[in-house]
């Protein structure tokens, strides 16, 4: 299939006439502002050989830790899942799931946390499989794959929650960088076999900050969250209409 490459000011009735006819057509692409750094494309899998470029970089960097990577990336029809890719080579990707009546994986450790959630009324979703390649050093591509990630469950399927099972000693980078909190006591995940520790984030402060410093990298040495790396409420509106398009 023909892979054409686009820019995010490209007119959105352009875009939806290409998109027509091109199903892998990038969601948003980049390059960092380092001289020398990655091109970034961003892509929504839509078929199997999205999903095994996203599950051999999930085993490649799951193993290297010891973690089990056989349920990692199971089959579920309501996964979606991003991935970033470099010269056409998979360097990142986030998979995200919205709760249902079978409810998400992380309710077999944490089913009551995530029950005192949903007794309040919110309706949350499931960030897991981040994998990112050891050769990428880009706090730009971190934050695109999160802030493309929220983007679905929020403003497509209503979900007022993200939660995310990570390893303890990666949970003050989500803390500090991402806004989440601990809601969980620590404990060892089955599917890895390795520790982890139940987090949350809200999605209207994720809103907020993205209306506060989306898009503004030049405020990236005084904020000490990743937001500055986020993308600005113009290009996120821009790819909201793209993740539409792709998913529907």
């Amino acid at each position: 299939m023909n892979d054409k490459t686009y820019r995010m000011d490209s007119t959105l009735a352009f875009f939806v006439e290409e998109m027509r006819r091109e199903t892998s057509h990038p969601v948003m692409e980049f390059s960092d502002p380092v001289p020398g750094e990655h091109h970034f494309k961003f892509r929504i899998a839509q078929n199997h050989h999205h999903l095994d470029s996203a599950r051999q970089l999930v085993h490649r960097r799951y193993s290297w830790r010891g973690y089990e990577t056989s349920g990692v990336m199971a089959h579920e029809p309501d996964r979606t899942t991003i991935i970033a890719y470099s010269n056409e080579n998979a360097v990142g990707t986030l998979s995200v799931t919205s709760d249902s009546g079978m409810g998400l994986l992380a309710d077999q450790l944490y089913h009551d946390e995530l029950n005192r959630l949903r007794d309040q009324g919110l309706s949350l979703c499931e960030f897991r499989s981040l994998a990112v390649d050891s050769g990428i050093r880009s706090k730009r591509m971190l934050a695109s794959l999160f802030h493309i990630g929220y983007l679905y469950p929020y403003h497509i399927s209503g979900n007022t929650d993200g939660v995310m099972e990570v390893n303890p000693r990666h949970a003050g980078f989500y803390e500090k960088r991402l806004g989440f909190t601990r809601i969980g006591e620590e404990s060892i995940c089955p599917r890895v076999n390795a520790p982890a520790v139940l987090m949350r984030t809200s999605f209207s402060r994720t809103a907020e900050m993205v209306k506060k410093f989306g898009g503004l990298m030049e405020n990236a040495a005084e904020e000490k969250s990743i937001y500055p790396y986020f993308f600005s409420p113009a290009e996120e509106a821009d790819i909201l209409s793209r993740l539409i398009r792709c998913t529907s």
